[in-house]
């Protein structure tokens, strides 16, 4: 048998510098595809390296044994145990319910996300085994070529539109996160996704408020005072809707001249610390217990939004504005006022400074300098 040719071998890739990466090379009915174990060879210089090296390839090599027993399982007509029993909708709920919570962007997004899974579907009851490559190509079509937007008016007419890039780059994002969690959780040993691409996002418009329109806004009455209090409290911490509904007095402490807020993000679920000035705790009110929430009764999203762009309207100001808005405002404001990119970035609780740097496109002195500096050619003089 010393010449049948192995399905599986271990190879090494060279990385810059002395590093060895180690992937399999695993080769099927004519095709070859990879898998790279994100392990690395170092070099050996002492007998410590020598003991990690031995314990990298000995960990390698039993990757490679379990994924010859899962070829050969599939080789004679064996699935894999767990896809052909887990239920694809049930398993996307339990990954949804655990990335998010209520009452957040990213929370209704999993939800429309799961909307149009199950108008493509259309099987409560599909398995693991049914998502295939050609699955998840087909529902990246349907996406791209015929989910609509449904809304109903209050006279029953229906208006129904294409999806924007945005929305189909969120749920097929919502898929990809839901199937590589089942692959990190052993749900399924093939990634359906290899091959498929995602979506691109569109650029956005950054809506924001400038300084003398915040005011304004602040000398103008609103019909439900927790909206106001709300949204100027996030132009003047960069706190989002969600994370200011679940404030708590026990989250609020007092750092020296400044009160600190620490909680933790429930878009990124990161652990902020955050310093806020005299005019965002006036705001806040009264100090009350722990548990209390510091801003009660703030409206749904779609609510506290007509709220807002009614309240915008009577103060004068011509601009679409949501609640998110007033995030892109302190951002704004604070570039603006010659805050540094690396510490916006921290204000606002980005993992990645190029987050933040979008912010610089939208708000770029440097280009207003530059036009201010064209020379007067429509002068007769």
């Amino acid at each position: 048998m010393s010449g049948v040719k192995e399905p599986i071998r271990i190879r090494e890739k060279k990385l810059k510098g002395e590093n060895i990466s180690l992937y399999l090379d695993i080769y099927r009915n004519g095709r070859r595809k990879y898998e790279f174990l994100k392990l690395y060879l170092i070099p050996e210089k002492t007998k410590a390296d020598k003991e990690r090296n031995r314990q990298t390839l000995q960990l390698a090599n039993a990757i490679k044994a379990k994924r010859i027993v899962e070829l050969q399982n599939k080789a004679f007509g064996f699935e894999d145990g767990n896809s052909a029993k887990i239920l694809f909708f049930d398993y996307y709920r339990k990954v949804w319910q655990e990335k998010t919570s209520k009452n957040s962007g990213t929370w209704r997004s999993w939800e429309s996300a799961l909307r149009h899974l199950m108008i493509y579907e259309g099987n409560e009851k599909i398995t693991f085994s049914d998502i295939t490559t050609e699955w998840v190509k087909g529902f990246r079509k349907y996406l791209d070529k015929e989910a609509v937007i449904r809304r109903f008016r209050a006279t029953k007419y229906k208006e129904s539109r294409p999806l924007s890039q945005n929305s189909k780059c969120a749920y097929f994002a919502k898929l990809r996160a839901c199937i590589f969690q089942a692959y990190k959780d052993g749900v399924i040993s093939d990634n359906p996704l290899r091959g498929v691409n995602r979506f691109s996002n569109a650029e956005t418009t950054r809506m924001y408020l400038t300084i003398d329109e915040v005011k304004r806004l602040a000398q103008t009455d609103c019909t439900y005072p927790i909206v106001k209090k709300a949204f100027l409290f996030s132009c003047l911490t960069g706190l989002r809707r969600s994370d200011i509904l679940d404030l708590t007095w026990g989250d609020v402490f007092q750092q020296g001249e400044f009160a600190r807020i620490i909680f933790k993000q429930k878009k990124t679920r990161g652990q902020e610390y955050l310093d806020i000035n005299l005019q965002a705790k006036e705001l806040m009110g009264e100090p009350d217990a722990a548990d209390c929430k510091v801003f009660s009764g703030i409206p749904s999203p779609y609510f506290i939004n007509v709220v807002i762009r009614g309240w915008v309207k009577l103060a004068g100001i011509q601009k679409d504005i949501t609640f998110h808005c007033a995030r892109h405002t302190f951002a704004t404001m604070m570039l603006d006022l010659g805050t540094d990119l690396f510490t916006v970035s921290k204000l606002l609780g980005h993992r990645n400074i190029s987050t933040t740097q979008i912010y610089t496109k939208v708000l770029d002195k440097n280009k207003q300098k530059a036009i201010a500096n064209i020379p007067d050619i429509l002068s007769k003089e």
